[in-house]
């Protein structure tokens, strides 16, 4: 099937624009303002921590998981069709979890919707890179990445007014009329499109394998170690299902590898690409860094309103400096790294970075937006503005053209991975357990022990990137756009 050449100035592209964008924004906005409504719901709800972090990490798993799948989907069924079916599962999914009258009903559905996270994220870039021509493709990936990222500044604090006026399951219940937009755009202008070149991944006629075994190995290793280091806690570290769930994640953790390596480069993951040194550094380096940047915004949203007396409304507001700084600051980031390299930028902005997390260190139960928030916040997102648009580009460039998809799809997970295990294992270091948010000198010795810990976090990424990080050969591939947000705000693209 040859799709055809939309362009951005008729109504089918914009159409076509249109129904990625608020697509994107479904997902943007429920990855960003669920921290945001944590304390709500686990009021509401009667949540321990261990609820909490399942609220999130339901969510992130399935997406880390699933994603390279969901993006393999579309190329062999049709982009168009799984970008429908994932707007359709996160919609309904969506409603099950404003729904929920407990924690497991919540957590439930929590792994549903980034089952369709994993269908629609992919989704929503691909038909854009599939269907317009060449010649305005640049510009609507620009026009879609500008707008997702307003999309997602929005969004904290328009989720904090929804749950300071109405309630925290509105967050939720709003993605049914953006949905609604979505299908009618979609169905109206998008144009079907798939991948028809059986040779593109090596000999001829080979087709990279539907690989479901190692998304299924790559879940379970994820889930085990998830749960084996949120369930420690209460159970204890000797409990059986703790044990179980640590060896079970250990196990398809290897497994993986071992499947991965003996199918090459039909693999979901061609192992092949380890083999370059850099892109395993910057891997390694993208876990480090989006782990602080979601052990960060986890404990911050609950401590802004359970220490510090904060509105869902106000609290959202906290974190705008730094979205605010990644919209404006990671092109001209991308255009300074292009120039020195990337080393530098990777260098300093963690360092900055973690400057930031010791000043909000000081934050206390009289916090001042101004004085006591907002320099920590914007020294913060300064430092990740250093670091995001470099490092897409330089994961980019340190492997072949032909792997640049597979490349970007495995850094996207590796930043929710990230944020993943921060959120599992840093209430278990900080010792937050039960209901212990709710409880204000329990909750400030957590807070302030995280961030020291997100702040080493930063500080060891910035080694890694002072020591082993170099400019990489060749310049990344030009149709791949740069990832100008990180994934808690929104998800690495």
């Amino acid at each position: 099937m040859t799709p055809p050449a939309l362009r951005l100035d008729t109504p089918s592209g914009r159409g076509t624009l249109l129904a990625a964008v608020l697509a994107s924004g479904m997902v943007f906005l429920d990855t960003t303002v669920v921290n945001v409504a944590l304390p709500h719901l686990g009021a509401e709800l009667d949540a321990t921590v261990a609820g909490l972090q399942w609220t999130v990490n339901g969510y992130l798993l399935m997406l880390a998981a699933f994603v390279l799948l969901g993006g393999a989907l579309g190329d062999r069924f049709g982009r168009r069709r799984v970008f429908l079916l994932g707007v359709v599962w996160f919609t309904v999914a969506s409603l099950l979890c404003g729904l929920a009258q407990d924690t497991g009903q919540l957590v439930a559905a929590r792994f549903l919707q980034g089952a369709g996270a994993a269908l629609l994220t992919p989704g929503s870039l691909s038909v854009l890179q599939a269907s317009f021509h060449p010649d305005d493709r640049g510009k609507a990936i620009g026009a879609w990445s500008g707008l997702s990222g307003v999309s997602t500044a929005l969004g904290p604090f328009v989720g904090g007014w929804l749950i300071d006026a109405l309630s925290w399951r509105w967050i939720f219940f709003l993605n049914v009329p953006l949905a609604v937009l979505v299908l009618l755009a979609a169905l109206r202008w998008v144009p079907e499109s798939r991948d028809e070149d059986v040779s593109r991944t090596g000999g001829a006629g080979r087709r990279r394998r539907f690989d479901v075994l190692g998304a299924l190995l790559g879940a379970v290793a994820l889930a085990g170690v998830t749960y084996a280091l949120i369930d420690a806690p209460a159970r204890g570290f000797d409990s059986v299902p703790v044990l179980v769930a640590a060896l079970a994640g250990v196990l398809g953790a290897v497994v993986f590898v071992l499947v991965e390596r003996r199918r090459g480069d039909t693999a979901m993951l061609p192992t092949g690409l380890f083999t370059s040194r850099l892109f395993s550094v910057l891997n390694v380096f993208t876990v480090v860094v989006y782990a602080a940047l979601g052990g960060f915004t986890f404990f911050l949203a609950v401590y802004l309103q359970n220490v510090a007396g904060w509105s869902a409304f106000r609290t959202g507001l906290a974190l705008l400096p730094m979205t605010v700084l990644l919209l404006i600051g990671s092109p001209r980031a991308g255009d300074l790294a292009a120039r020195i390299g990337p080393r530098l930028p990777l260098t300093v902005g963690p360092v900055l970075a973690a400057v930031g997390l010791v000043l909000l260190r000081g934050v206390g139960a009289d916090a001042s937006y101004w004085r006591d928030v907002v320099p920590g916040v914007a020294l913060f997102g300064l430092g990740l503005t250093l670091v995001v648009a470099p490092l897409t580009a330089s994961v980019l460039a340190a492997v072949e053209d032909r792997f640049a998809g597979v490349a970007s799809g495995f850094n996207n997970a590796a930043s929710r991975a990230g944020g993943l295990l921060a959120v599992a294992a840093l209430p278990l270091l900080v010792g937050l357990t039960g209901t212990g948010y709710e409880q204000a000198d329990e909750l400030t010795d957590a807070y302030r022990g995280a961030l020291l810990w997100c702040a080493g976090l930063l500080l060891v990424g910035a080694v890694l990137a002072a020591v082993l990080v170099h400019r990489p050969a060749r310049a990344a591939p030009p149709s791949q756009p740069c990832h100008t947000l990180p994934a808690a705000t929104p998800p690495h693209r």
